[in-house]
């Protein structure tokens, strides 16, 4: 990217403002008061943009504490009209989920129900979506309210495979985890009063200037938030080197000094003299009292003293995506303790905790600590990860050795692990209790499981996060592929449904919203979120009990010290703080979190730190299985990057003179296959057959095997001459299913990459493909490893002992029939292969 001057372009700014709540306290659902300082916002802010040269008439516009469905509709409108700059600027009330994993921005009719979720919020995670799918080509939020930092560790989990959320830039008001105050009804807010200022000076302000002035100016004015904290503007991932935004092109002016005169300025001055003699607590209590009548986000600090406390350092946490919940419950108990509390009631140190892709990470660590250090345009860790970490707790101690086993060029951060793990949880096949499985609970591989299950209930599905996100699945895939023999029939043992979530706490959230699909699923998930539960609202999961196999690797949070070379500016006391929480963590009352969370002990019978198992569906204490190694880890990662790579499709349509009747229009057998294609993608191989004749070559290409463009697969698909046409024959399937088989299996000899032959027929041509012609062909698929799709365009195609039934189960893949959906289910079989359109 580069610096992006959006003057002259279809711009758009939506400020949303909410001063004004429906519910608030005294009323138990609701929020925390009404927030008059925001009217001051969006009227001083509405004017600086409009008299800022870079939006034209008519291209900002101002929400007046709107509901939900007239923000959602607002921001909508402002995606799809912006071609340039889309600004998006939030101030009123936001909370956290419990997991501390997503930012909820509360509108007027926001309420907080007990266990019941937060009906008149919109989820930052919903905006991002929003954002991303804009048409604008660079995107600003800014976000003025509690928690506001929080919104960056949610834009770095946000899942983005096209990576189109890299055009939006976050501007925050605060860090992480912080609850900020809320201004008085004379002026604006701290954070957006600042903006104004340095947005109005005259001149072009682009927004890493505009980030660097504010934070300079809020240091200065000492502002604070809640708990006597400094508050601290963040942004998305400075320095800014290229990714900057021109958002005020004005006139330079003088401007006069604006007279604070409202009543807080009048109580100010009332309280000047009285300040020294009563003492700050005395004072500070009265004006407390004076000030709850208008409302806030907190008390404004009047006493104009920064205080005895000096800021603390701030100790940045990375963790794995399924840890994190569990760690940030252990960071901010120790925030609030005793052992992170100096004698004069000061913080020793803040925590910052983040997640980020397990994989992602040990990547960067082992190749990228240069670019972490100093970003680069096409490679920026500090961008896709997050800030440089002091501490990292990967899901399992093998992950620093593929860290630092293979570590690339000059190496900019140091890594110092424990030499214990913090905890252990063992990776679980959590079943539906409603499916009756009754599995034994322990001491079967996870592949004999897993059959167990399907012959118990042949409808149980299987499945598992991404590999390539998560350490729990990657450990769910060590076992999975045992030796690594045969990766794609492995494989077949999970169920996809799309993109799989990115964490464990994900599936778990995410399976719900389908009653029928969360019975019947069976999940491979760490076992202490069963115990622990995750932060879904409104969403009540299937009861699961845990069988437990034992060839996969358990977790072992391990507590890993991370230097960073030229980061010895404050190494001693950064060292003591480490120390101190690592010291806390380890000990009793760090154990007492982890057992709250569902973990167990690291050693001796692997016991739960807190709780009864048998209420969580689960057993009192397990035999480990070996630890995770770090070379089976990337190897398993490579065979499943190798096995979701690229697919290889080989289609067989029937064209033989009985599918004369099913062959024209969208559900005739060439209209159907040319629907299947969007599953395809670029790197994708594809070929098509036209399968007829008795004797010599059972087949005609259609179109050879290779990658093609969708155009061209559709025009060999077309019906009639120089396409897809009807022979006066008969066909072979018996013949044309060993040459296909024989076929894939060649071209998929030396590597894992996903495969699939689409058999498509009126089945008028079965009587080939019975007795010993049957159980040549059962016999062949199942040893090529290349799941077969049968489909035949009539009733009854798919009954017991058909011979689509057969050959099917014999290759692990699947029967369709005109009882079936059939475009919808194919077209699911085939994006399962490959990797679907760009």
């Amino acid at each position: 990217m580069s610096r992006f001057d959006p003057r002259g372009r279809a711009n758009r700014a939506l400020l949303v403002c909410v001063s004004e709540y429906d519910h608030t306290v005294p009323d138990p659902q609701g929020v925390n008061g009404q927030l008059p300082a925001v009217r001051r916002n969006r009227t001083s802010l509405e004017n600086t943009l409009n008299r800022g040269n870079v939006f034209g008439t008519g291209e900002v516009r101002a929400l007046a504490s709107p509901t939900p469905d007239e923000f959602t509709g607002a921001l909508h409108q402002a995606c799809e009209e912006a071609r340039g700059l889309l600004l998006l600027y939030f101030a009123g009330h936001a909370v956290t989920s419990t997991s501390g994993n997503e930012l909820h921005l509360q509108l007027r009719t926001a309420r907080v129900l007990t266990g019941q979720g937060l009906p008149g919020s919109v989820s930052f995670s919903q905006v991002l979506g929003e954002l991303a799918e804009s048409k604008a080509e660079q995107v600003v939020v800014v976000l003025d309210c509690c928690y506001a930092g929080n919104a960056a560790g949610i834009w770095h989990r946000f899942d983005d495979p096209k990576r189109k959320k890299h055009k939006i830039l976050l501007l925050m008001s605060v860090q992480p985890n912080r609850c900020i105050l809320g201004g008085n009804v004379d002026i604006a807010t701290p954070f957006t009063r600042e903006m104004v200022h340095v947005l109005d000076g005259g001149g072009e302000v682009w927004l890493s200037q505009l980030y660097d002035a504010v934070k300079q100016r809020m240091a200065e004015a000492k502002y604070k938030a809640e708990d006597n904290d400094p508050q601290r503007p963040q942004a998305l991932a400075p320095p800014w080197n290229k990714d900057d935004v021109l958002l005020a092109a004005g006139p330079r002016r003088v401007t006069p000094p604006i007279e604070d005169d409202g009543w807080f300025a009048r109580l100010r001055k009332m309280f000047a003299g009285p300040r020294k003699a009563v003492g700050r607590t005395a004072l500070s209590v009265l004006l407390t009292l004076l000030a709850t009548g208008a409302g806030g986000y907190g008390v404004l600090v009047l006493t104009g003293d920064s205080g005895p406390c000096e800021p603390p350092p701030e100790l940045r946490v990375l963790t794995d995506p399924d840890l994190e919940p569990a760690v940030r419950a252990a960071a901010d108990t120790y925030l609030a303790s005793a052992a992170n509390t100096t004698d004069e009631g000061c913080r020793r140190s803040g925590i910052t905790v983040y997640s980020a892709g397990a994989a992602h990470v040990v990547t960067a660590l082992r190749e990228d600590s240069d670019p972490w250090q100093q970003p680069r345009d096409d490679l920026n860790p500090q961008r896709d990860i997050g800030p440089q970490p002091d501490v990292w707790i990967p899901a399992t101690g093998a992950d620093v050795d593929r860290a630092t086993e293979a570590q690339v060029g000059r190496v900019f951060a140091r890594l110092e692990p424990d030499a214990e793990p913090l905890a252990y949880s063992p990776v679980v096949l959590a079943v539906p209790e409603d499916l009756g499985a009754d599995l034994p609970p322990t001491r079967r591989s996870l592949t004999e499981l897993i059959n167990a299950l399907e012959q118990a209930d042949p409808k149980a599905e299987v499945r598992r996060p991404d590999p390539e996100f998560g350490d729990s699945a990657l450990l769910a895939t060590v076992g999975l592929y045992g030796d690594g023999a045969d990766v794609r029939r492995a494989e077949q043992l999970i169920d996809r449904a799309g993109r799989p979530e990115p964490s464990a706490a994900r599936l778990l959230c995410t399976l719900p919203e389908d009653d029928a699909a969360d019975g019947r699923s069976a999940v491979l998930v760490p076992e202490f979120l069963l115990r622990s539960g995750v932060g879904c609202h409104s969403l009540t999961r299937a009861k699961r009990t845990a069988a437990y196999p034992d060839d996969v690797p358990g977790l072992e949070p391990t507590f890993v010290r991370v230097r960073w070379e030229g980061g010895d500016k404050d190494a001693q006391v950064r060292d003591d703080e480490v120390d101190r929480f690592r010291d806390w963590l380890t000990g009793e009352d760090g154990r007492k979190v982890l057992g709250e969370h569902g973990f167990r002990s690291a050693t001796g019978e692997r016991g739960l730190l807190g709780g009864k198992a048998a209420e969580h569906g689960l057993t009192a204490s397990v035999p480990p299985a070996d630890s995770a190694d770090a070379t089976r880890l990337d190897r398993t990662l490579e065979s499943y990057g190798n096995a979701h790579g690229p697919g290889r499709v080989l289609y067989l349509l029937d064209s033989s003179g009985s599918m004369a009747g099913l062959w024209d229009g969208p559900s005739g057998g060439p209209g159907i296959l040319k629907q299947t294609l969007t599953g395809l993608g670029r790197g994708d191989e594809y070929g098509i057959w036209a399968v007829h004749g008795l004797k010599g070559r059972t087949h005609t290409e259609l179109l050879d095997f290779g990658t093609h463009p969708r155009a061209r697969g559709e025009n060999a698909l077309k019906a009639g001459k120089g396409g897809a046409e009807v022979r006066d024959a008969e066909a072979d399937p018996h013949a044309a299913l060993l040459d296909a088989l024989a076929f894939m299996r060649e071209r998929g000899a030396s590597d894992e990459r996903p495969q699939l032959i689409v058999y498509l027929t009126d089945g008028e041509d079965d009587e080939r493909l019975a007795g010993d012609h049957l159980r040549e062909v059962e016999e062949r698929a199942r040893t090529s490893g290349v799941p077969v799709v049968m489909v035949t365009l009539n009733s009854g195609g798919c009954d017991r002992d058909r011979p689509g039934t057969r050959v099917a189960e014999a290759a692990q893949g699947r029967c369709l029939d005109a009882g079936d959906d059939l475009v919808p289910a194919l077209r699911d079989e085939v994006a399962r292969t490959g990797m679907g359109e760009e």
